[in-house]
């Protein structure tokens, strides 16, 4: 199929003849075929938009800096303000646009809801069909760098024969998908809808890959277990033992004879639990409160920069002059995307609507692949990944790396994804 754009005008058209639809396009009218249509998309933001942006984030009030000397406090204000200068002064978004509409991007409707994906197949013969889903504060711009070294391997240091096929899903709410009006719409449901997508596309065997929320949904559709899905690859395994959940839970001192594998991710947990999980509860219980961040754009950056405080450090340092992995682009490429989809209340209820425990256990009960970097929240032991994956069938543990692995180190990445899902081809 070849994209079609929207222009302002097509957008305000079809706006005022449905009364909801959305300025950067979102919608397009939908093709003969009916609800299973794939209809093709394109990106076209109203300059408006992002004069409007520009203007808010020059606008921010902004509050004293904080009275300590690290981040223990949150997001610092030299930082911020460092994205702040660089997002209303320099950064373009017309490169980020120009990248993703130079990518297959479609729509199609499941279950009542639009879904928007990009779908790269690769010129390899026999290439192996991938779902790759994101996570929050993550969209499908963190899996744009791992894209041509898996489509296109052998000029990424593998063969043809570890091509595959990649399909990368905007979760609903997020990105260009559609917001669901309704309830429902949790890592189980969407589950059934990748598996959808998939066969929709034609694809009678196929892998799945998540991190973060992507963890959670490519869990679900292995419990689900279609006869079409051949396996997972996870780079944020659930594997924390019960006994261990309960002592992080109630403040507990460890349980005794951990290994000193078992006592490190204990000691990332236990500084999580205290120290990184505001954010997810109040997106857990009060998700439509978040008010501020739909309206200051400065708000939301730096809601977003404090998920994980290895995360938060690695990006202070981008915004400091240290690029690692990440440059000051990729960071607000994802930021406006989210800004200008209005998509911050929309993402935040998913941890709302999941009832899921995060890190427990769910017995996968088909083969699973683990790559375990070392940033991550944390760093999941051999000892409970074998246990929480009966059929594992790889493990390995990188040298750097961490909870956005597939944005941070894109070709580590593609090279463990090859590795990792070699045995299911």
């Amino acid at each position: 199929m070849s994209a079609t754009s929207l222009t302002r005008r097509d957008v305000l058209a079809i706006t005022a003849a449905a009364g909801a639809l959305s300025l950067l396009g979102k919608h397009m009218p939908q093709a003969a075929e009916g609800n299973n249509a794939i209809r093709p998309f394109r990106i076209n933001v109203p300059e408006a938009e992002l004069v409007d942006l520009r203007r808010r984030i020059n606008a921010t009030k902004w509050p004293e800096r904080e009275t300590v000397t690290d981040a223990s406090q949150g997001v610092q204000l030299a930082t911020i303000q460092e994205l702040a200068r660089y997002w209303g002064a320099e950064y373009d978004w017309r490169k980020c646009e120009a990248t993703l509409n130079a990518l297959p991007q479609f729509i199609t409707e499941i279950d009542g809801l639009d879904m928007h994906f990009m779908h790269v197949r690769s010129q390899h013969a026999n290439a192996l069909p991938l779902i790759v889903t994101h996570g929050w504060p993550g969209s499908i711009i963190e899996q744009l760098k791992i894209i041509e070294p898996l489509t296109n391997p052998t000029a990424h240091g593998g063969s043809a024969s570890d091509a595959f096929d990649v399909v990368i899903p905007s979760l609903p709410g997020y990105g260009f998908s559609g917001k669901p009006t309704t309830t429902g719409w949790d890592p189980i449901r969407i589950a059934r809808a990748w598996t959808v997508l998939m066969k929709r596309l034609g694809y009678t065997r196929f892998v799945a890959q998540g991190g973060d929320w992507g963890n959670a949904v490519t869990e679900q559709m292995a419990l689900q277990a279609p006869p079409e899905l051949l396996g997972i690859h996870t780079n944020m395994p659930a594997t924390v033992p019960a006994d261990i959940a309960q002592a992080l839970q109630f403040g507990e001192p460890p349980p005794s004879g951990l290994s000193a594998e078992e006592r490190g991710a204990w000691d990332q947990l236990d500084f999580f639990y205290k120290h990184g999980l505001g954010y997810a509860q109040e997106m857990m219980n009060r998700p439509q409160t978040l008010y501020g961040i739909a309206d200051s754009p400065v708000g939301l950056a730096a809601w977003m920069l404090d998920h994980d405080a290895r995360s938060q450090a690695l990006i202070a340092r981008v915004f400091d002059g240290q690029p690692e992995g990440l440059t000051r682009d990729d960071i607000l490429d994802n930021v406006t995307l989210y800004w200008l989809t209005n998509t911050a209340v929309s993402s935040a209820r998913l941890y709302w609507e999941s009832k899921l425990a995060f890190f427990a256990p769910k017995g996968v009960p088909i083969p699973a692949a683990v790559s375990v970097f070392p940033d991550e929240i944390y760093a999941a032991p051999r000892s409970w990944t074998e246990k929480a994956y009966p059929k594992l069938i790889h493990y390995n543990r990188l040298s750097k790396g961490g909870h956005f692995a597939a944005w941070e180190q894109p070709e580590l990445f593609a090279a463990e994804l090859r590795a990792a899902l070699k045995s299911l081809r």
